[in-house]
Parts: C-alpha cells; sequence; structure tokens
C-alpha cells in the first residue's frame, strides 16, 4: 500500500495494529533495498517505509535538503501515521537520520537499529569529496557518479557474482532525478556530529555492519556500540555497504534475534 505524506511517497505493509517499524534506506537507493527484511517483518510487525525526498518516487523540489529538513520529513510522516513508539531502522544517510531523529526526539521511539553508517559528521576531506560529486554530476550527468558510487558499495564477491542484480540497481538509481541527488549530497555534506549524544542513548539499539564495508567498517561502528549503552552489534558476512541486500538472511536473523528480546 502506498500513501503520499508531506508529498512523500510511503509504503507500507502488515497489519496497522501490530507494532511499527519504519525502514529509512541509504544514498542513492529507494525503499526498496528494505524488501527482503519487510518480507520477513510483515506478518508480525506493521512495515512503514518510504523514499527520501529528492529519491525513489518522492520530489526534488528545489533540491535544498539538510539533514534537519529530512528529520522534519521524518517527524511529519510519525504524526500523519499517529505512530506510537516505533521502532526506527536506518541505513547509512537513512541512520544519519535516524540518529539525528533520536538526538531530537528520542520519547518518540521505543528501540533503534543502525545498519552500516557512522556518528560522525564529515571531515574536510570528505566535504571535498561530496562537493566533487556535485561537481561531476553537473558536467557528466548522473549516470557515470551512480555507476560507480553504487558498485564501491558492494563487496568483490556479490559484484562478481550478482551482477545482473548490482547493474539494475545502478540502472535504477541512474533514474532518479539529479537534483534530489545533489540535494542528499548538501544534506549529508553539511551535517551535524552526533557522536557526543551516542552516551544519551537510552532505547535497545541495534548495530549492523558488513564485515567487508570500506565506507563505514566495522571498526567504525564497533566504536558506537561501546558508546551506546543497552546495545549490540551484528557483524554480516560476505556484505559490503549494503548488508540488507548482500546478505539478507543474516541480517533478517540478526534483525529477528534483537526484536525477539524486545517482546
Amino acid at each position: 500500500m502506498k500513501e503520499i505524506i508531506n508529498n512523500l511517497s510511503v509504503f507500507f505493509e502488515g497489519k496497522s495494529s501490530n507494532k511499527t517499524i519504519v525502514f529509512i534506506h541509504g544514498f542513492p537507493y529507494d525503499h526498496t533495498m528494505w524488501n527482503a527484511q519487510i518480507e520477513v517483518l510483515k506478518e508480525k510487525y506493521f512495515c512503514v517505509s518510504y523514499d527520501i525526498r529528492g529519491l525513489g518516487e518522492s520530489p526534488s523540489g528545489d533540491g535544498q535538503f539538510t539533514m534537519e529538513s529530512f528529520v522534519d520529513d521524518l517527524e511529519i510522516i510519525l504524526n500523519e501515521l499517529k505512530l506510537i513508539k516505533p521502532i526506527i531502522c536506518g541505513l547509512s544517510m537513512g541512520g544519519y537520520i535516524t540518529l539525528r531523529a533520536l538526538e531530537r526526539m528520542q520519547d518518540r521511539f521505543s528501540a533503534a537499529i543502525l545498519c552500516d553508517t557512522r556518528s560522525e559528521a564529515d571531515n574536510n576531506e570528505g566535504k571535498l569529496k561530496r562537493a566533487a560529486a556535485i561537481k561531476r554530476i553537473n558536467k557528466e550527468g548522473l549516470a557515470p557518479f551512480s555507476k560507480d558510487f553504487i558498485t564501491n558499495c558492494f563487496a568483490d564477491s556479490f559484484r562478481q557474482n550478482r551482477s545482473e542484480e548490482l547493474n539494475k540497481i545502478i540502472e535504477k538509481s541512474s533514474t532518479f532525478n539529479s537534483v534530489g541527488v545533489k540535494g542528499c549530497l548538501l544534506a549529508m555534506l553539511s551535517r551535524t556530529d552526533t557522536t557526543q549524544f551516542l552516551t544519551q542513548i537510552k532505547i535497545p539499539t541495534l548495530l549492523i555492519c558488513g564485515e567487508k564495508d570500506t565506507l563505514t567498517p566495522p571498526s567504525v561502528m564497533k566504536e558506537m556500540f561501546h558508546k551506546i549503552p543497552n546495545s549490540e552489534f551484528a557483524e554480516i558476512k560476505n556484505s559490503g555497504h549494503m548488508t540488507p541486500i548482500e546478505n539478507p538472511d543474516e541480517v533478517n536473523k540478526a534483525l529477528l534475534n534483537f526484536l525477539s528480546k524486545l517482546n
């Protein structure tokens, strides 16, 4: 089921009377990256996913995005759907949104799942890389950037053994509005650092990281794990940055184990 909320495309699976999990995808993907998780969880949970503004089926508008505006969008979805203490789950950029949302309104959530993400803001090198990406998209168009960036998100084994699936993901992301993609780069470039807040997270938290993730390596996420009270860490084998797609069975196992303890 699909609904337009605050001009964003929001998708639902499962019974609304069940406990809610809100899934926030990474960059430059859309809500479908969570398909394998929602397929398993929809029997017992109300699964809400949405396309971040500027990506997937959600319009780009003027493309002037900030992490704050992304959290505003999330808050409006929570309010419009009248969601009571949902579990929030975000990957990469979705994790940045999740962490800032927890910093702003932790009491709105009952638990958090952070996948292949980090709490630190971009350093100068990172900011220059984002700026270079915007410049490249302006010069060459979106497709070359999407191909290189997305390919780098996946482990070698996925690139070699599931190249057809990878190509479909690249092709889909290449059709997004370049204004929206550049807006997301601006939002990530300018985001605040949430590292000091980690020790103040009071809700149960699961951290998931691919063992071969080069963008947010396990060492980075383990530092977060050690700072977040009442947290758990799951390292996903044979996976790079896109664990829910690369090894969905192991990710689902980690999710179900974590969720069973909440119940």
